[in-house]
């Protein structure tokens, strides 16, 4: 008979003498110490209590605020269990037809506000702007921009780095006929490079984020780089992989629970490590910048940004310096890289799965432009079909369906609740893209959404993929740009598939817990 535990009864005689014998330390050490035991207990009844608080802290916010419905919490970690953690937002849309448009949901202990359908995110967004502009500061950005920068910032911080970008970026042709310039060379590189592949598979990826990234270089560097440049290359890769990061469940994690995940080991502190090499490289350039800075004759947004730190260094209110230059081109890099070119690349996987759209915008092109002349923004009145199709494709493509969360600066009241002050607040931008009322098959590709009964195009209020209000994408028309010069001067040379055939192509992103990622195929382009 074997014994395992020491209070068993010992029956055998020798046992018992055994037991007797041996040193009372050893006997003891077999028993948690009453000292252990007061300790275990103190800090289950501390978790406990801190428990039973937040959720009392939790009861009497909804006493005192008249707060938008919501799902029942669990303390600490609130609706999360609730959520599917491959796309949360198809349980966000759940809730909203128990809870209606507005509802509150608690990701850990952060309490979020989230607005479903067209009608309530632009009541808040445009018919209540001003109380809506703050940004929520997403601890993930935080870290990486120090608190700097456009993206996140509020107050008077972001009305003066608003203020100047838009219209820095408005003199360096954002939007008109000197930046449709650049991009129409830019699409010439990006044609050459297809055509070395003379008809052989290869995956556009990094290809169309080397493209559309020598744009944004353009603007805030003066300056593109070669294709095969490896600086260049690495930061693309950086750049993908932080984003990845920012997409992923462990990314996620850090936003909701930052203090507990910047002291466990994972994948979150490499990332951070290559957010400061994106960094370096941005310190680098401006510091080439301000070495050739001529103040007369200033070449891009470094340039006109190193000025103005310079006209206001005796102001100590200004928002105008290094730390706001290095965070605000980041933003740039950031948002406009990887958001333009992958929606690029879902056009061309649209392009393959339904060769008969792709035939007929062909035709459109050949009828107005032909296959010689370069595609210009006055192009696109005369090209309904195409257009049509581009919008398609960045409605049905849904790249950010929850938008980049806002956060109340104040209590506000809204449809009859209150909003407390330090609430997230997500517009879900999913719930008006694909909103059942406003678009007749809105989980169905369909050009005819944005085409009238006579084959003009038409507006829909509901196409919001660069949010609205206050707060929308700085880039919008930049962005608008590229799509309808690269895809026109790509449909004007080739003609696209893939080895697999139209069938082998899934439009369905694949989804993740920030934003919607169009699939990965190796494609082929052929000469037309």
């Amino acid at each position: 008979m074997i014994v395992h535990h020491w209070n068993v009864p010992v029956q055998n005689k020798h046992l018992r003498e055994y037991k007797r014998d041996l040193p009372t330390s050893r006997v003891e050490s077999r028993r948690p110490s009453k000292k252990s035991v007061m300790d275990f207990s103190a800090t289950v009844f501390l978790a406990g209590l801190i428990l039973a608080l937040l959720w009392l802290f939790g009861v009497k916010n909804r006493r005192k605020y008249l707060l938008p419905p919501g799902p029942f919490a669990l303390p600490l970690i609130g609706n999360l269990p609730q959520l599917d953690k491959n796309a949360p937002f198809k349980s966000i849309l759940k809730f909203s037809e128990t809870h209606g448009p507005v509802m509150t949901v608690h990701l850990g202990w952060q309490r979020v506000v989230f607005l479903v359908g067209y009608d309530a995110v632009k009541e808040a967004l445009v018919d209540q702007g001003d109380d809506f502009t703050g940004r929520g500061p997403l601890p993930f950005l935080m870290k990486v921009t120090k608190g700097y920068g456009l993206a996140i910032s509020n107050g008077e911080r972001w009305r003066q780095l608003r203020r100047f970008s838009l219209s820095t970026l408005r003199d360096f042709g954002m939007g008109r006929k000197g930046m449709e310039v650049w991009i129409q060379e830019e699409s010439r590189h990006l044609r050459a490079r297809m055509e070395s592949f003379k008809a052989s598979p290869f995956n556009p990826r990094f290809l169309l984020s080397r493209t559309v990234s020598n744009v944004i270089c353009c603007l805030v560097f003066g300056e593109r780089f070669g294709y095969e440049d490896k600086k260049f290359l690495h930061l693309l890769n950086t750049i993908s992989e932080v984003l990845d990061f920012l997409n992923s469940p462990v990314g996620q994690l850090y936003n909701i629970f930052p203090w507990l995940m910047g002291h466990l080991p994972g994948s979150q502190h490499a990332c951070f490590a290559k957010a400061e090499k994106l960094r370096e490289f941005i310190e680098t350039k401006i510091h080439q910048h301000k070495a050739t800075l001529d103040p007369s004759s200033p070449r891009d947004f470094i340039d006109c940004f190193l000025i103005r730190i310079n006209q206001e260094k005796d102001n100590p209110k200004t928002e105008f310096h290094y730390e706001n230059l290095i965070s605000t081109v980041l933003n740039l890099f950031l948002a406009g890289t990887e958001t333009t070119s992958s929606t690029i690349r879902f056009a061309l996987s649209v392009l393959i799965k339904y060769p008969n759209i792709q035939e007929k915008m062909q035709t459109e092109i050949d009828g107005v432009i032909g296959q010689s002349c370069v595609p210009s923004m006055e192009n696109r009145k005369s090209l309904p079909f195409t257009d049509a199709v581009i919008h398609e494709v960045q409605r049905f493509l849904d790249i950010v369906p929850f938008s980049i969360p806002h956060y109340a600066l104040h209590d506000i009241s809204f449809r009859g609740y209150t909003i407390p002050k330090d609430t997230m607040i997500i517009p879900m931008l999913h719930s008006v893209l694909k909103e059942e009322r406003n678009w007749a098959t809105p989980q169905s590709f369909n050009p005819q959404h944005f085409l009238d009964q006579n084959d003009n195009f038409k507006k829909n209020p509901s196409f919001l993929p660069f949010s609205a209000g206050k707060r929308a994408c700085v880039g919008e028309s930049l962005a608008r740009m590229e799509l309808f010069i690269f895809l026109v001067s790509l449909l004007q040379n080739f003609t696209f598939s893939s080895t697999g055939g139209p069938d082998s192509i899934n439009l369905i992103p694949e989804y993740s817990s920030f934003a919607n990622l169009p699939r990965t195929y190796q494609i082929i382009a052929t000469p037309r």
